[in-house]
């Protein structure tokens, strides 16, 4: 899979400037402020900025861990080449970063959680992400 590259000014003209903040800027959208916090429809997300698909709704789940509420929740990615998991040191914390495998955009972090149903939760902004109903006809 080759990767997108862009400069900043052609990020800043693709992106809202909230998506710019958060995917670019690696920062984190505001709790229950996101429009993909709940399953709602089966489908696809992929990440906002290139396209490639990231998270199936069939991984989707609520979190009751405090802390971990009020983002997009997944118990894994749809494919785990579609995203690499870094090392992230920042806000004094240690954290594992979730970023896409195309285009590099911060899309959440990664953590333990007691409530997903393999233990792991991919906390992941609704600003990141874009998501395609599964239609009627679908069989995948």
């Amino acid at each position: 899979m080759s990767k997108i590259k862009k400069t900043d000014q052609e990020w800043r003209e693709q992106l809202s400037e909230e998506q710019y903040r958060v995917l670019r800027g690696r920062g984190t959208e505001v709790p229950f402020s996101g429009q993909y916090v709940l399953k709602s429809e089966d489908g696809m997300y992929s990440c906002v900025a290139c396209g490639s698909e990231l998270f199936s709704s069939d991984d989707q789940y609520e979190s009751t861990t405090p802390g971990l509420i009020g983002w997009p929740s997944f118990a894994e990615a749809s494919d785990n080449s579609a995203i690499e998991l870094r090392e992230d040191s920042s806000m004094g914390m240690s954290r594992t970063e979730v970023v896409c495998a195309t285009c590099e955009s911060h899309l959440g972090h990664l953590f333990d959680d007691e409530s997903s149903p393999n233990g792991k939760h991919f906390c992941i902004n609704s600003v990141s992400l874009d998501f395609k109903p599964k239609q009627a006809d679908d069989k995948s």
